[in-house]
C-alpha cells in the first residue's frame, strides 16, 4: 500500500470520527461522560482532517 492510499484512508477515518463526534454533540441526548467522549472524537477527528489533508497536498 503506497503512502497516498494510506493517507486517503486515514483522512476518511478522521472525517468519520469528526462526523460521529459532531453528530453526538448536536443531538445532546447524552450523559456528561458520553458528551465528553463526543467532544474528544470531534476534536481529534478535526485535527486528523487538517493533518492528513495537508499531508495529502504535499504528496500530490
Amino acid at each position: 500500500m503506497d503512502i497516498k492510499t494510506r493517507t486517503i484512508i486515514t483522512l476518511v477515518g478522521s472525517f468519520l470520527l469528526f462526523t460521529f463526534g459532531t453528530f453526538r454533540i448536536i443531538i445532546e441526548s447524552l450523559s456528561s461522560t458520553s458528551l465528553f467522549v463526543a467532544y474528544i472524537f470531534a476534536i481529534t477527528g478535526f485535527i486528523g482532517i487538517i493533518a492528513n489533508s495537508s499531508k495529502l497536498r504535499k504528496i500530490r
